[in-house]
């Protein structure tokens, strides 16, 4: 195929041309394919320069999420499903873990806005940071983690726990605190009737457990559900289901980012609030499949129970709402732990729109 020019205008040719009049003129046809590969040329160009356009009309957020976990399904639910891109944000999330990382991400700017345990923000608040974080959305409504067995125990109950070795969570933070107020509520001292080991790192305690240290690990889901599969132990107990309705996971950011970025935040949270409506409206496999992509090491059979124990414990709150009454429990649980020794104000750390 050749292109050939005169003064107004190109012609393509296959076969063989002649001149004529002073200009070139196709002596049998224009090639359709020509023409038509010129359209699609340009026809691609259209539309790589719209996708660029569509990503630069979207607000870059970036997320610290304290740890990997099925725990935050409506998160990966609001990205699977697009929840942040209609609301004109491009979610980025970062593994950061322990709640102290997170905190420390959002208060140095790597990150805009932090997803941990709420009791991290009464720590910075504490500590004397002036531009303190708010919390502005919860997560999750209960503890994510369930109690591993190394032994099968027929009708578990706490006092099972007597005198034996628990890997536990780190200390002041929220999966310790609420096993703790668990086994207090229970009648027993989670100093002197068991051990508890808390130098563990979060993200090896199930290694540690493998390895053959602990009678019980506390462990996330998946896993918990891996540990048993492997045929390393049993899980006994919801640690959720212990511990009841606090405000267990929430987004947090720094006072000034938020009131710079009101509408930043309040599309952020309607993004999570479809996300928390798409976990209550459909069951486990649907929601399961909607977050797979997040959990590739994770079969959809496996995912669907993981998901279910999540959400048969209500595990998930109907709305991102942070109450008074579910933060006044998380300070009774962390006073209960040594971890603070007076109360915050709730409207000192939650931010609500005007």
């Amino acid at each position: 195929m050749k292109i050939y020019f005169d003064t107004h205008y190109f012609v393509l040719e296959y076969n063989t041309l002649e001149f004529r009049n002073g200009g070139f003129f196709m002596k049998k046809y224009v090639t359709l394919i020509g023409c038509v590969l010129i359209l699609a040329f340009f026809a691609i160009l259209y539309t790589f320069d719209l996708k660029k356009n569509n990503s630069s009309n979207l607000t870059h957020v970036t997320v610290a999420e304290v740890t990997h976990s099925v725990f935050y399904a409506p998160q990966y639910v609001a990205l699977s499903n697009g929840y942040f891109k209609d609301e004109g944000l491009d979610v980025e999330v970062i593994l950061t873990s322990g709640a102290d990382n997170v905190m420390a991400a959002v208060l140095s700017g790597d990150v805009d806005i932090g997803l941990s345990g709420s009791e991290a923000t009464i720590y910075v608040y504490n500590g004397g940071e002036k531009d303190y974080l708010k919390t502005f959305a919860q997560l999750t409504q209960k503890d994510g983690s369930f109690l591993v067995s190394r032994e099968k125990i027929e009708n578990f109950t706490l006092d099972n726990l007597r005198g034996k070795y628990v890997i536990g969570g780190r200390t002041a933070g929220m999966p310790e605190m609420t096993f703790e107020w668990a086994l207090r509520e229970a009648g027993i001292n989670p100093k002197k009737d068991l051990t508890i080991d808390t130098s563990v790192d979060f993200a090896a305690m199930g290694g540690a457990f493998i390895s053959g240290i602990g009678d019980f690990v506390t462990l996330f889901e998946p896993t918990a559900l891996e540990i048993e599969q492997q045929g390393y132990g049993y899980v006994v107990a919801s640690i959720g289901e212990l511990g009841g309705i606090v405000p267990y996971t929430s987004y947090s950011a720094k006072i000034s980012f938020i009131e710079k970025n009101p509408e930043l935040i309040e599309n952020f949270t309607k993004a999570i609030q479809k996300g928390l409506d798409f976990v209550h409206e459909n069951d486990s496999k649907t929601i399961a499949k909607a977050i797979l992509s997040f959990f590739p090491d994770t079969s959809l059979n496996d995912l669907t129970d993981v998901v279910e124990r999540y959400k048969s414990q209500d595990t998930w709150p109907k709305t991102t709402n942070f109450t008074k009454d579910s933060f006044d429990h998380l300070q009774k649980i962390m006073m209960a732990s040594g971890a603070i020794d007076t109360t915050v104000d709730y409207n000192s750390l939650i931010y609500t729109k005007d």
